[in-house]
């Protein structure tokens, strides 16, 4: 860990902890209790801020969360996640391998097939659940858009339903159709607004030389929780103090990234590498500049989905 810290430590402990280092993490296997006994279901959470749809509210190596939550999710080859659904907005971030999600209506299902930087954006109420059908294991970055969630409730478990049914999210035979932006059932319709794929997402090139991808929020899915962006950040570039009403966090895909916080004219830094994390509340001045010799790749999240008024101004 650096840290580069003015004679006032206090400031600097309190970057640390807001840090979350993906080597100081384990993986869960037990995060999720409903999946107890069914090994098609196993899946592992590395929890950053807040719990996640785990009941792990009570792990003291997570930050506090306000208005998101955000974990890693690892898993393998042939497992699935039964068809669920949560009161609130649901994202999946795809970071290594391909995930088929699958949504769920009246015993219909669309499925769609996201891969590295694509994301979907779980609609409140709709049944929905993940599936690994490839030969790679999956890693993604999931975020629930509010502090603490209600859990889940399971509309095609294992230990209610055939075991054929719960792997199809719920569809008998000949009831599966794929994702299409311009097909006509009600559910390919719906989903078409929420899935997000990189490839397709125009680049937005702010004038300080960093780039912004905008998933969630104005320019992106429109919508009522939290923003959320990729950024790319060249070497050598970095940004002076900006300050949100809201809490946001930087989570390092590719690369590395030094972020800074001031206070009362006391500036103090820490430099992340790839999964590694920082959240910084709400009114704290903070910034960010790539000290390194390679590109680096960040996941924002913002706590509001208002349009975000911050100026970037160079370092």
């Amino acid at each position: 860990m650096t840290i580069h810290a003015t004679p006032t430590t206090g400031l600097a402990d309190e970057l640390a902890a807001h840090t979350g280092r993906f080597t100081d993490k384990t993986f869960d296997w037990n995060a999720f209790p409903s999946n107890a006994g069914f090994d098609e279901l196993a899946r592992a959470q590395m929890r950053y801020i807040g719990a996640g749809g785990s009941p792990k509210v009570g792990d003291t190596s997570t930050l506090k969360p306000d208005h998101f939550t955000l974990s890693l999710i690892y898993k393998q080859p042939g497992r699935y996640a039964a068809c669920h659904s949560h009161e609130i907005e649901e994202s999946f971030l795809i970071i290594d391998g391909a995930l088929i999600v699958g949504w769920e209506k009246d015993g219909e299902v669309v499925e769609v097939n996201l891969g590295p930087k694509d994301m979907i954006l779980n609609a409140r109420e709709i049944g929905h659940g993940f599936r690994v059908d490839g030969v790679e294991p999956v890693l993604m970055s999931i975020s629930v858009d509010v502090g603490k969630p209600l859990p889940p409730v399971y509309h095609y478990h294992p230990r209610e339903h055939p075991s054929e049914l719960a792997r199809s999210f719920g569809a008998e035979p000949g009831k599966t159709l794929p994702f299409d932006r311009n097909g006509d059932h009600p559910l390919q319709k719906l989903m078409s607004r929420y899935v997000v794929r990189h490839s397709e997402l125009p680049t937005v090139w702010e004038k300080v030389g960093f780039t912004r991808k905008i998933y969630v929020g104005p320019g992106g899915i429109e919508h009522d929780t939290c923003r959320k962006e990729m950024l790319g950040i060249p070497s050598g570039v970095g940004i002076k103090p900006i300050v949100r009403d809201v809490e946001d966090a930087y989570f390092v895909l590719e690369g590395s990234l030094v972020v800074g916080w001031e206070e009362n004219g006391q500036r103090v830094e820490i430099e992340l590498g790839p999964r590694d994390l920082v959240k910084t509340p709400a009114g704290r001045g903070h910034w960010f500049r790539n000290n390194s010799a390679a590109p680096a790749t960040v996941w924002s999240v913002i706590g509001t989905a208002e349009h975000d008024t911050v100026v970037y101004e160079a370092a």
